[in-house]
């Protein structure tokens, strides 16, 4: 398959990053996360696009790695170039049609504002017919406690976000409301909680940590 969600393992960063931190932004040292990158690149055996994440909507059609765009969704056309989400609670959530793939960042507020219906819509206009959405790792609907506010600010508007019946407590389950926004897709989901799991990076769990990523390439 043209994608992949990597874990914690593998890398060489030191705790509290340990070990295949993505992210530059999170106070890694920046050669072992440049390090961490070339093991991907090497791996998927192309190089990689990443953005700078702002937990916002916009969607950046790109060509080549050669910038750093700050989005949360990226969009290209080419084959000889993969695109990277990096996450540590939030969905990564990857997009693959015959002529367009993209990856894109779904934290609660990227769900509120729609970003995966903008990608989606960009990549029609593109000309994407059938669409194939994955779905990888993130904080888990028993995990994710929110404000009475905020769950029910979600909850109004993704009404299968709720998942304070099973829990008792205000929580959301991101990946439900998600799935509303991907129905004229065909959905694959990968997810485990990211928060129960020690392989993988939790700020909600850790705090200071690293990111792991979700890449996707035609």
């Amino acid at each position: 398959m043209p994608f992949i969600f990597t874990s914690r393992l593998g890398g060489v960063s030191k705790a509290p990053f340990d070990s295949a931190n993505m992210g530059l932004h999170v106070g890694d040292n920046p050669i072992d996360v440049a390090t961490n990158r070339e093991t991907l690149t090497r791996q998927i055996g192309m190089p990689i696009a990443f953005m700078e994440q702002v937990h916002g909507d916009t969607v950046v059609l790109v060509e080549d790695n050669s910038k750093v765009p700050t989005c949360d969704s990226l969009i290209t056309t080419h084959h000889n170039l993969a695109l990277a989400v990096m996450v540590a609670d939030c969905i990564p959530l990857l997009l693959k049609s015959d002529i367009a793939v993209a990856a894109v960042h779904v934290g609660r507020k990227g769900l509120m504002n729609g970003i995966a219906r903008k990608t989606i819509d960009a990549m029609r206009d593109l000309g994407a017919e059938v669409i194939y959405s994955y779905i990888g790792p993130n904080i888990c609907g028993n995990c994710y406690e929110v404000s009475e506010e905020i769950f029910k600010e979600v909850v109004a508007k993704y009404p299968s976000a709720d998942s304070s019946q099973r829990t008792g407590k205000f929580t959301l389950d991101l990946v439900a409301g998600l799935k509303s926004d991907l129905k004229d897709t065909s959905l694959l989901d990968h997810s485990s909680c990211v928060f129960e799991d020690p392989k993988t990076f939790s700020y909600r769990r850790d705090g200071i940590t690293g990111r792991q990523a979700g890449v996707i390439w035609m």
